[in-house]
């Protein structure tokens, strides 16, 4: 797990690439402390910060060169099959034990088809100095991001948008697409991103620049991007086969040379993490959870039990509010791209990585894959109230309208604007399941900025339009839906983000390519049945997963935000949406308005929406974006 970077400039000189590259690579130093590497030639300058987690000797030393120096390569991420893939390039004269040569060997051996071939979590760079191309690749799901700006004459890439910024080449300009989708979503949606010009090479795709001028990006893989032929599984063949594919990556993903452990909230998906890692592994599993002294609230309990059935070597990290209070600056100054949510993951992150640990495994996917999440639900509900749509469309707006004017509460809201939609389906009303604020909202807040188009509304065009769509479940529309959004750009950033701000590298297997094949491939009626919590991965857990884990009371727990930003933090909050109100785009009476409302109690307004202005403002003061 490292960062990298890179700049590729014609008509100047090698030489003057030096200095911003190292800038670059120097705004990277706490994603890779062990080492750090740059290697210029003609228009291409590659920049790498490492940590060290398979081969730690200096033969993994980046930018890496094949042996006969036609390949330079700078990669962020594990191959997870990379011994599998060794075996098969027998011819290579391989110098080291890294994964990164094994990508190499696979790009000489199968030109860019070697993406389909790798099993990992990745961005990466490779300059072929023969044919003068640079193959820009991200992994399938979007585990590890890769930023780019494109000017006349010059591309610059990196792992964070800090470091194209640190370069001094890249102008500090807020993107108002990003201010309006964050508004609606509190995130920036791939490709897109706050700062104008910037974007995100989007997962599963490759980027090939040719120095002739001629540029070539496509997706090599995307979810329904094929058809996974699994419908006609029984529960008892689909569980077997996901249990199997459980196995199978979590083996995988426990290969590393330095001391790793698993993130275990005593839940359904990071239980199961630990009860597979226990299940190949031959020492005892470290585990870290996170508690609080609000035993009504603490899920301290669950966790201590999978600890005690597994035997591993447990953590627990006691924590008070005031702790995440004191530590919310830090988390704020972590935060590369900016994000509605993330502090809770800059803590648990700090404190793993302080007992020792430099790699952890999570259970962040399990819902999107499994169907967990609400939204599951509702939308085979929604499925089964087709028959409104004999209602007239005028008719239904008219309902529409008066249920909205009806509450101030945002659920209403949203039920009103599905009612009002000109076809009530799921997959067509996915779009407001994860809206913050509706669109009026928006026009008050940032006038002119609600007509700029909604991105998750985009990306979902793209979905429908993948080969696999038509013949996939309804549940595996969804899930589609989650990961190229919610998962994506919130929780796979915060959690990139704010591990890599101490140097520990989190893996994901929920996220393996070839598992989210198989399950997105599964009939909704053996995902998710009927009642209990996602049935199906509940079942290929089997006896691994005690009932009172899965039976498990839900926990209330919330952090105190909303005291905090009428107390503590209430200064401090003032005055960032005072300052946000003297940006382009917004109206500062409409904030004032807002935070007004908030003190006074208004239920209308959620501190959660509310803070995230807050936290977008801190953004771009400490980047200097205007």
């Amino acid at each position: 797990m490292c960062g990298i970077t890179g700049i590729i400039q014609f008509g100047t000189s090698p030489s003057s690439m030096y200095a911003p590259l190292e800038r670059m690579n120097q705004a990277l130093a706490h994603r890779g402390p062990d080492d750090e590497g740059i290697w210029v030639e003609g228009p291409v300058a590659l920049g790498h910060r490492r940590l060290s987690i398979i081969d730690l000797s200096s033969a993994g030393h980046q930018p890496m060169q094949s042996p006969d120096g036609r390949y330079v390569l700078v990669f962020n991420g594990e191959i997870y099959n990379f011994r599998t893939l060794k075996a098969e390039l027998k011819d290579y004269p391989f110098r080291s034990g890294s994964d990164t040569e094994v990508i190499l060997a696979a790009y000489a051996q199968w030109g860019i088809d070697c993406l389909k071939k790798l099993n990992g979590m990745y961005a990466l760079a490779l300059w072929d100095r023969q044919e003068q191309t640079l193959l820009l690749a991200r992994d399938h799901l979007g585990i590890k991001p890769l930023y780019l700006y494109e000017a006349p004459q010059q591309i610059l890439f990196a792992s964070e948008v800090r470091s194209l910024l640190a370069s001094g080449m890249v102008p500090r300009k807020i993107n108002p697409a990003g201010i309006s989708d964050y508004l609606r979503y509190q995130t920036v949606h791939a490709p897109q991103t706050m700062v104008q010009g910037v974007r995100m090479l989007e997962p599963g795709h490759y980027l090939l620049l040719s120095m002739d001028g001629r540029v070539e990006e496509r997706a090599y893989w995307q979810p329904l991007g094929t058809t996974v032929p699994a419908n006609k599984l029984d529960l008892a063949s689909a569980r077997q086969k996901v249990r199997e594919a459980l196995l199978t990556t979590i083996e995988r993903q426990m290969i590393a040379d330095v001391p790793f452990g698993a993130f275990l909230s005593g839940g359904i998906d990071s239980s199961s993490i630990v009860a597979l890692m226990s299940q190949v592994s031959t020492t005892a599993v470290k585990t870290f959870s996170v508690t609080f002294a609000e035993e009504a609230f603490s899920e301290a309990p669950f966790a201590r039990m999978i600890a005690e059935k597994y035997q591993t070597e447990h953590h627990e990290i006691r924590l008070s509010p005031d702790d995440f209070l004191h530590t919310i600056p830090r988390a704020l100054q972590a935060m590369d791209h900016v994000s509605g949510d993330g502090p809770n993951t800059y803590i648990v992150a700090g404190a793993t990585r302080k007992a020792g640990i430099k790699m952890a495994l999570s259970g962040l996917g399990g819902d999107e894959l499994f169907a967990g999440y609400p939204i599951f639900g509702r939308s085979k509900s929604l499925e089964r109230l087709g028959w409104l749509n004999v209602l007239p469309v005028g008719l239904r707006q008219i309902l529409a309208g008066v249920l909205a004017q009806s509450s101030s509460k945002v659920a209403i809201r949203k039920v009103a604007e599905v009612l009002g939609l000109p076809q009530i389906e799921p997959y067509g009303a996915y779009p407001l399941s994860r809206q913050s604020w509706p669109e009026m909202t928006i026009a008050q807040l940032a006038p002119g900025l609600e007509k700029t188009p909604n991105a998750v509304a985009a990306i979902l065009e793209i979905i429908q339009a993948l080969p696999g769509f038509d013949a996939a479940p309804l549940l595996s529309k969804i899930s589609a839906a989650e990961m190229s959004t919610y998962m994506q750009n919130i929780l796979l950033r915060d959690s990139d983000q704010m591990s890599m701000a101490h140097a520990l590298e989190v893996r994901v297997p929920f996220l393996d390519h070839e598992l989210v094949d198989l399950v997105m491939g599964i009939s909704d009626a053996v995902k998710l049945p009927g009642a209990g919590p996602k049935p199906l991965l509940v079942a290929a857990m089997g006896e691994w997963l005690p009932d009172a884990i899965v039976n498990r009371p839900k926990m209330g727990f919330t952090l105190p935000y909303e005291l905090w930003m009428k107390g503590a933090l209430r200064e401090f909050c003032a005055g960032h949406l005072a300052q946000l109100g003297e940006r382009p785009f917004f109206a500062a009476a409409a904030l004032q308005k807002l935070w007004q409302d908030f003190l006074r109690g208004h239920p209308g307004v959620k501190w959660s929406h509310l803070w995230s202005l807050v936290v977008l403002d801190e953004w771009l003061e400490n980047n200097g974006l205007h």
